[in-house]
């Protein structure tokens, strides 16, 4: 796992070229809002069990054909993989978070999920609803918290469910 520093250099070693001004603002911009991340970072990790819980009831009565007979979250087993996959992506989201960089997402998350998914016959958009929700519950908790910027919680859980709307399942 990389962060947005080591990718920055990574690319412009590369290419072989010196860092240049956007290379420098961008490295101003991972480390200004460092406090803010790793803030947010906490607040997931002080109330990851109870995001998902929320979560989950939210999306279950958005969606209750889920959990009906012959939904894909109907039976306690596949209730709780669900709730599994959600904390999944709340931690390797606030991952991503920290690091300032989705490399962790794809290279743990999102890399063979459309295999697994398919062959389970796992529908794509309630996932998707489900991140999304996450990252509203996230953001009002990182927002009570204090954290002087929330919308840093945005971007791993946005770059999550624009890769996850991308595959074709």
């Amino acid at each position: 796992m990389r962060d947005a520093v080591t990718t920055l250099i990574r690319t412009y070693d590369n290419t072989g070229r010196y860092l240049d001004s956007s290379a420098l603002d961008s490295i101003k911009s991972y480390f200004d809002s460092g406090f803010d991340r790793i803030q947010a970072a906490a607040v997931i990790s002080a109330n990851a069990a109870g995001i998902v819980k929320e979560a989950g009831v939210t999306l279950f009565e958005q969606v209750p054909e889920l959990i009906r007979p012959g939904g894909n979250a109907y039976t306690t087993r596949r209730y709780a993989a669900c709730l599994r996959d959600m904390d999944y992506y709340l931690r390797y989201g606030s991952y991503a978070l920290v690091a300032g960089n989705p490399d962790v997402l794809d290279e743990r998350v999102l890399t063979g999920l459309r295999e697994t998914y398919n062959s389970l016959g796992v529908p794509i958009g309630p996932t998707v609803m489900g991140i999304e929700i996450m990252k509203g519950i996230i953001r009002a908790k990182v927002q009570e918290a204090g954290v002087a910027d929330p919308a840093v919680v945005d971007y791993p859980f946005d770059y999550m469910m624009r890769s996850l709307s991308e595959l074709s399942i």
